[in-house]
């Protein structure tokens, strides 16, 4: 990572774990263990029910809040779903989207994740938004191929200045919740494609300015390694953030990256 120039950014996406007081006894206990952390941006973005709960527990602490999903629609008959507008008046400052959980089991597509995107830019959200391969793609050597096509169509009709609060992260499909992990070198290469493509689409200084995550089962034993590399800004955490000495352990790698 190069935090000269870009913002470094450890997110935990806890999916759908915890309750309210498991929620809040997490914060509670991960805050003290990140309060020293200066050059690293913590977020857990936690399920819709615990929002309020996570709020208040990380009032005064360094640790900023995320959802998981939003509706590109401000409001209306979508029984459900939440809008962009409701989290940011909540005090939501970031957003997961076109997680590929989102795209495998509930139809999101390229199209839908970018009116969300759109959608949460509006709001005032910051998001976060993923890209990755499946296992097939992989092997068939598209992923390049797949990655460009999702960075055309997720931020198709997105402003340079818009895509500036946006974050990307890489996960590739095949080492999500698998504990398989893509070796560092295979995240650095996609990392640095993704901001070949950002480069083309919106010049050096915006992409050399992006925020680019590593997704893929990263976890404390690993983190230092990927985060060394050059493109890897970071990660989007999943079953190690619900651990707080384990993804203290990410957060500190990424602070000494």
């Amino acid at each position: 990572m190069n935090k000269s120039v870009r913002k470094a950014v450890i997110a935990g996406n806890w999916k759908m774990n915890k309750t309210r007081p498991e929620a809040k006894a997490l914060l509670e206990e991960l805050a003290p263990m990140v309060k020293d952390i200066k050059t690293v941006e913590v977020v857990a973005c936690v399920p819709f029910t615990n929002l309020e709960t996570a709020l208040e527990a990380t009032k005064g602490t360094n640790i900023k809040i995320g959802a998981q999903n939003c509706h590109f629609e401000k409001s209306g008959a979508f029984t459900g779903e939440i809008s962009a507008d409701m989290l940011k008046e909540m005090g939501v400052e970031y957003v997961v989207l076109g997680h590929s959980e989102r795209r495998q089991y509930f139809g999101e597509t390229d199209e839908t994740v970018n009116k969300r995107t759109k959608a949460a830019l509006a709001a005032g959200l910051k998001p976060i938004v993923c890209v990755g391969e499946l296992l097939w793609e992989r092997e068939c050597n598209i992923t390049e191929e797949v990655i460009a096509r999702q960075i055309k169509l997720d931020f198709y009709d997105i402003p340079a200045e818009d895509f500036a609060k946006c974050i990307i992260a890489y996960e590739p499909v095949w080492a999500i919740g698998t504990g398989k992990t893509a070796t560092a070198d295979q995240a650095e290469e996609v990392c640095a494609f993704i901001r070949a493509q950002l480069e083309k689409k919106y010049g050096k200084a915006v992409a050399d300015a992006a925020t680019i995550q590593y997704g893929g089962s990263m976890n404390a034993k690993n983190a230092a390694e990927l985060v060394a590399k050059e493109n890897v800004d970071g990660g989007l955490i999943g079953g190690a953030s619900l651990k707080a000495p384990d993804f203290t352990e990410i957060v500190k790698a990424a602070e000494n990256g």
